[in-house]
């Protein structure tokens, strides 16, 4: 990824670490709407600003054709937020990026030699598909989950990585154990917080016995 992307890459962690917070009820909507669009934006401009510098080069054209999903997905959210739109059409669109997030890991691994973003891709997989359940489908048990995970992968698959590409410590690591150490920590903590994050169903109302009598609890 290139220096342009880099950054691009450490506002998308502050995107989605707004837009984790928003749908765990901690940050109003509308003012999540304004991050959006500046984000969306800056991932629009950026990626076209790169393939047209890029001299025809398919690598650089390749990495700088994924950050158009982000982009439009974020323009798409803030402009549904601020009108109060359906999230139907988001949510269609998240299954898209959900699946081109697959081929940009297969190009990670295979094409680029890249195999921490390989795994990455597939933490974005993941987040997108759960756009798709959540606003899509409307599977609305899942809000909390998906904010939970939209936060973490903030941090995890783009503020600290842009970071650390950014200062040169990246680039130091071992590939290999850096993408070994990103799954395992995916794996792990998603897993984990599927049930802590599940609404346990309230216990029935207990009816009260007639002429208002209390019954000691068992």
């Amino acid at each position: 990824m290139s220096p342009m992307g880099d950054v691009g890459l450490l506002y998308v962690g502050a995107v989605l670490f707004i837009n984790g917070l928003m749908l765990l009820g901690k940050v109003d909507p509308r003012a999540a709407a304004i991050f959006n669009l500046f984000v969306g934006t800056l991932q629009v401009v950026t990626p076209t600003v790169l393939i047209i510098t890029s001299g025809g080069q398919p690598n650089v054209i390749l990495g700088a054709s994924g950050l158009f999903l982000f982009g439009f997905t974020y323009l798409y959210v803030g402009v549904g937020l601020l009108g109060g739109f359906d999230t139907t059409g988001v949510g269609y669109f998240s299954l898209f990026v959900a699946i081109m997030a697959l081929g940009f890991s297969f190009a990670s691994f295979r094409h680029l030699d890249n195999q921490p973003f390989g795994v990455i891709w597939l933490y974005w997989s993941f987040l997108w598909l759960l756009f798709f359940l959540l606003l899509g489908l409307k599977r609305e048990r899942l809000t909390t989950y998906t904010g939970w995970v939209t936060a973490i992968e903030g941090w995890v698959t783009a503020a600290i990585p842009s970071f650390l590409l950014l200062t040169g410590y990246w680039q130091r690591w071992n590939q290999t154990v850096l993408a070994i150490v990103l799954a395992v920590f995916g794996v792990v903590v998603f897993a984990a917080l599927w049930p802590l994050t599940r609404k346990r169903p309230e216990p029935p109302a207990r009816p009260e016995p007639a002429g208002g009598e209390t019954v000691a609890a068992p």
